[in-house]
């Protein structure tokens, strides 16, 4: 993409699939006798709503669907993330109901608080790689936040003992946009005090991960060790299974190694 041997100052990081592997608490809220967050969330509106005046679990439901189809529209072809008080809002309005503010803000905090309670696991071989490359290169954090919001994604990553290598965090709900958008990668450039050439991104999807970067003239490695459903037509700059390999990966596209 026009960038020069030897010039990467910083990576980028995608979180969901690259740093934690999504959906990987679903298997401990079973063992735990827990509904899935899907379920749970529904639930935990329709508890509130109950509360004031009688309605059907199954309306609560419908109307959540309905918002989840406005937000994953809105977030996919116009690169923006509501963040889960403008989704349940959303929901709300639909249904013609309200909810107190202190029992709206309770809804808002559990939605916000559900994998802090049950963590996902990491993926396999992120704390050795992070470890690595933070000594090299300086490390950002580039994801959306489609449920917990940005200080929920920190405290996860503070819970793993993995905040520490990072030098910025840009998270799509305190920018105002989603990848690809170039805002993103504007801010994690900025945060980062680099040129977008002296930038690579690492993450799993080639519309966010691969295209976006390159758009802007920075590096990519498509990750495929969680999701490979990309890997056939990607144009990264290089593929990357495991995350033992990254650093190796990252250092020949700075022309070492």
């Amino acid at each position: 993409m026009g960038a020069v041997p030897g010039t990467i100052r910083a990576v980028s990081f995608d979180l969901w699939d690259t740093i934690i592997h999504d959906d990987s608490d679903e298997p401990k809220r079973r063992a735990q006798g827990l509904p899935s967050k899907r379920e749970a969330r529904r639930r935990l509106v329709h508890e509130a709503l109950v509360k004031q005046s009688p309605i059907d679990a199954a309306t609560v439901a419908l109307a959540y669907d309905v918002a989840d189809a406005a937000f994953n529209k809105v977030w996919r072809e116009h690169h923006i993330t509501w963040t889960i008080g403008e989704r349940i809002a959303v929901l709300l309005k639909g249904l013609g109901r309200a909810l107190p503010d202190a029992a709206l803000a309770d809804v808002i905090t559990a939605h916000e608080r559900m994998e802090i309670t049950v963590r996902p696991d990491c993926v396999e071989g992120i704390g050795a790689a992070l470890a690595d490359l933070s000594g090299r290169y300086k490390l950002c954090i580039a994801s959306d936040a489609i449920v917990s919001p940005a200080w929920a994604l920190r405290e996860l990553l503070r819970s793993y003992d993995l905040e520490r290598h990072f030098t910025a965090f840009v998270f799509s709900d305190q920018v105002g946009n989603s990848k690809p958008h170039p805002a993103m990668f504007r801010h994690a450039a900025l945060e980062l005090g680099v040129d977008f050439e002296e930038m690579v991104h690492v993450g799993d999807r080639e519309h966010n991960d691969v295209r976006g970067p390159h758009a802007l003239g920075m590096r990519a490695v498509l990750f495929t060790g969680t999701r490979d459903a990309d890997r056939a037509g990607t144009t990264a700059d290089a593929v990357c299974e495991r995350l033992a390999d990254l650093p190796a990966i990252i250092d020949r596209l700075d022309g070492g190694a």
